[in-house]
């Protein structure tokens, strides 16, 4: 049983009764259990019975050849951000742990249940998704992938979601991404994280960060694999030819994206554009000057600041102390706007998205590292004055999509066995099925997997 197989993969292995649902999930909870592993930082929760009775039905009604989907039987980790009917949705914060138990799953939670995937348990994250970094003080940090004797930042806010696939405690995870939650942790685990366009997943059922950029997508160990994931989330098929990077027009932009890259970071990245030029992709390297207003417009805090503010405010004046200061601090700063700021904002932001649009018109995706540096160390991010410049960095590039309305996704372009580097492919809104297929086409020409 190869136990970091791709989902479409483990699917044909179910189907073949090469495996059964039982045997995955058996040895996700093996791995999250290890003593050794990061299965306690990784998961608030793990549904260790619920998971094994699901496996068991799986298993009886594909002996019995009754109808099943493909993905029956496959266990996903869910981020505790979503509901899941009978569990505290705590959004990796103690300032929920009084909340009633959800009375129905999220309706991702619902789309993914209903196409038989059995959820292994909630992932950790940054508290209320507030951070690129992952670190949460009230349920311990997961250690990224790579040197783990070290110990790296998972990043965020989707921490868990990406450690739970990299180690093999679920294959795939549903998370969500309002400024990189989904491709940052990705990036920095070697693996592929999707951010679909904002309004492609329904959010009912999801504890918001910013309604306004809030996305939900999946962290997996391809693009097949997100791609079948995103078939199920957004409930659209996926039947677009994969193209050849061959005649692929695609934008570097000079403009943010490249700057202060690290020497891993901008070599990968170069080997990966070189690696595209002589497979037939058109590269262009040109300014966009819309991304150079996106700083100013999140000046006072931009969009998120003031949407968190909104939600957190009541439960601030009541539990303020039982915040990640570092958290409270960034969420506090939605007090500090008015109406009018808010208002400047989501208009700027709307002319924005219409001239970043009619420039990128031009091309089939955009292509920049998805962070500009490794993971760092833990140690080194820890202290506010290093946090905050290492979140901003972190959150840099991700964010440009996400206030352009796009969708991307982050594909791995590192060598084995060396730091992780994120390569993100980024296309128009509502163009995620186009993306998708481009996005396979670029990872056929330079994901070198160790499985």
């Amino acid at each position: 049983m190869d136990v970091f197989a791709s989902i479409p993969n483990l699917a044909k292995d179910l189907a073949a009764g090469r495996i059964t649902a039982r045997q995955l999930v058996e040895d996700c909870l093996a791995r999250i259990e290890a003593p050794d592993g990061e299965g306690a930082r990784s998961f608030i929760s793990v549904d260790k019975e619920r998971a094994r009775l699901a496996a068991d039905v799986c298993d009886r009604m594909r002996t019995g050849n009754l109808p099943l989907g493909p993905y029956a039987g496959i266990p996903i980790s869910i981020k505790d951000l979503f509901d899941v009917e009978g569990q505290v949705t705590r959004a990796g914060s103690r300032v929920l742990d009084r909340q009633p138990s959800a009375t129905a799953d999220a309706a991702a939670v619902a789309r993914l249940r209903a196409a038989g995937f059995i959820l292994i348990g909630r992932t950790n994250m940054t508290e209320f998704a507030y951070s690129g970094l992952g670190l949460n003080p009230h349920y311990g940090t997961p250690r990224s992938v790579w040197d783990r004797e070290a110990g790296r930042i998972p990043g965020g806010s989707s921490s868990g979601a990406a450690v739970s696939v990299a180690d093999g405690m679920a294959h795939a995870a549903l998370g969500t991404d309002t400024g990189g939650s989904c491709r940052i942790p990705a990036a920095f685990n070697g693996l592929t994280g999707f951010k679909p366009t904002a309004r492609r997943v329904p959010q009912g059922g999801v504890v918001p960060l910013s309604p306004s950029l809030d996305s939900i997508g999946p962290i997996a160990r391809s693009v097949a694999c997100c791609t079948a994931l995103d078939a199920v989330l957004s409930g659209e098929s996926h039947s677009r030819p994969v193209p050849d990077c061959r005649g692929l027009r695609l934008l570097v932009p000079l403009t943010i994206a490249l700057d202060g890259l690290d020497d891993k970071v901008s070599k990968d990245f170069e080997v990966a554009l070189g690696r595209l030029s002589k497979a037939g992709a058109q590269i262009f390297e040109i300014p966009v000057p819309e991304f150079g207003e996106i700083a100013a417009l999140q000046a006072k805090g931009g969009l998120t600041a003031a949407e968190s503010f909104a939600y957190h405010r009541g439960m601030i004046e009541e539990k303020a102390a039982l915040y990640d200061p570092r958290v409270l601090k960034r969420i506090l700063r939605g007090a500090e706007q008015s109406a009018a700021d808010y208002i400047d904002v989501v208009n700027a932001r709307n002319s924005l998205i219409r001239r970043a649009s009619q420039r990128l018109a031009l091309f089939d995706a955009l292509v920049m590292p998805t962070v500009p540096v490794v993971a760092p160390l833990l140690g080194d991010v820890e202290a506010e004055a290093a946090y905050t410049a290492a979140n901003l960095l972190v959150l840099r590039n991700s964010t440009l999509i996400n206030m352009i309305d796009g969708c991307a996704i982050s594909l791995p372009i590192h060598e084995a066995g060396s730091a992780p580097v994120g390569l993100t492919v980024a296309g128009h809104s509502g163009d995620d099925a186009a993306l998708l297929a481009i996005a396979s086409a670029i990872e056929a020409r330079l994901v070198s997997r160790e499985t």
